[in-house]
């Protein structure tokens, strides 16, 4: 029997793709797999270097046959639609339609993703809306978000760079699924260019990517200083496209 593990250079799916490896490896066969983004931080591909060192297997990348540059900027610019009461097509045609597109022609008998012990309601969702036969590996052996960061420390491998810079997870830098004012100001910190750029599209656009202060705002609208909240780990990317639940400042 096979079972896919779907890698997105995050610490969760690295440690998810290990146990699986751990738990499974001697009586099935192991299959990883990576939806590359051209909007992921270069350093997302150091990281993946370094996760197949340690769990010995190669990461297969599966791409999208309508979009080779597997690039968000390319989808928006095309669908004319960057995020909004549909999501984001980012996520829906880089990543599951990539992803369906590949288990045409590759059959599977169980998939794995990064759902842990504090996302049982993600993984509850997805096996309702797209299929059962997800195995939740770490959820079964109860770890958390901040285990997985532990483990990847104890197995001595940096986690990806975007992390240290604030951002909650590994997506793309500047995802448009973030309302978030706080998340904004990080990317206008560290990614000057990419928030220039995300704002100049967005204005083009018509889309209104921020909520500040109760409303509906443009990008460069944002305020110079602002007073940041605490970012959630609410931005879903290949799995669900979510919309940030953090409030607005």
């Amino acid at each position: 029997m096979s079972i896919a593990v779907w890698f997105s250079c995050g610490v969760a799916s690295a440690v998810a793709l290990k146990k699986t490896i751990e738990i499974y490896g001697k009586d099935h066969q192991i299959i990883a797999l990576n939806n590359p983004i051209k909007e992921e931080d270069s350093d997302n591909l150091r990281f993946l270097a370094d996760v197949e060192k340690w769990c010995n297997i190669k990461i297969e990348s599966v791409t999208s046959e309508e979009y080779p540059s597997q690039s968000a900027f390319d989808v928006w610019e095309k669908r004319k639609y960057m995020s909004g009461v549909l999501g984001a097509p980012c996520t829906m045609i880089l990543k599951k339609w990539a992803r369906q597109d590949w288990e045409k022609d590759n059959h599977v008998d169980f998939h794995v993703l990064g759902f842990t012990s504090d996302e049982i309601r993600r993984h509850e969702r997805f096996i309702i809306s797209e299929r059962e036969n997800v195995l939740p590996v770490l959820i079964d052996l109860k770890l958390t978000k901040n285990d997985c960061f532990k483990i990847i420390a104890e197995a001595g491998i940096a986690i990806p760079r975007i992390y240290s810079m604030g951002y909650p997870n590994a997506n793309c830098i500047g995802c448009v699924k973030s309302s978030s004012p706080s998340y904004w100001d990080i990317v206008r910190e560290n990614h000057l260019e990419v928030f220039y750029s995300r704002a100049a599209q967005s204005r083009r656009l018509g889309v209104k990517l921020l909520k500040y202060k109760g409303k509906r705002i443009f990008l460069d609208e944002l305020p110079i200083e602002i007073k940041r909240t605490k970012l959630k780990n609410n931005l879903e990317c290949g799995v669900f496209c979510e919309e940030s639940k953090s409030e607005g400042v």
